[in-house]
């Protein structure tokens, strides 16, 4: 069975407390997330630090506006190491998304490993051809943008493990 694997990387100029406490929690998804996604959490523990186990729902409109409910588990978590999250409902077949953590003596280099298989078979093979990697990694460049933003301009907390 064929699988698209995307592999980003980003350094942020802050600290591994800062960055890990920022993305290891639910609330922030929605600020790391373009606006043209309707997403939108709608677990109740979204104020909760993440978990192995926790299990977190949101309503998305990835393509055509169409809403679709996106079910994620956290299945691992290293605490400022890497946590693991995989769709278990929602709009891929399969959806295996790995946050790993490296502190540098510049900043945090956070790499992503986003494993997925779209769904409908050859449908979704096209389909990703035509818009969903592209769709994928436009969600990425959005939140490197914003964490440029937060992290990268001027930041006094830079590098302090």
């Amino acid at each position: 069975m064929a699988y698209t694997q995307i592999i980003r990387e980003q350094l942020v100029k802050t600290n591994i407390d800062d960055l890990w406490s920022f993305m290891s929690s639910p609330k922030n998804l929605q600020k790391i997330t373009p606006q043209n996604m309707g997403f939108i959490i709608t677990s109740k523990n979204k104020d909760e630090v993440m978990y192995p186990g926790m299990i977190i729902s949101y309503k998305v409109t990835p393509i055509l506006n169409i809403p679709l409910t996106w079910i994620t588990e956290i299945t691992h978590v290293k605490e400022k190491n890497f946590f693991v999250d995989e769709q278990r409902v929602g709009p891929y077949k399969m959806w295996h998304h790995e946050h790993i953590f490296k502190v540098q003596d510049n900043g945090v280099l956070m790499k992503d490993i986003i494993t997925y298989i779209p769904p409908f078979g050859i449908l979704g093979k096209l389909a990703n051809y035509l818009f969903i990697n592209k769709r994928v990694n436009e969600i990425f460049d959005f939140r490197n943008k914003v964490l440029d933003q937060i992290y990268n301009t001027t930041n006094e907390n830079c590098c302090a493990n």
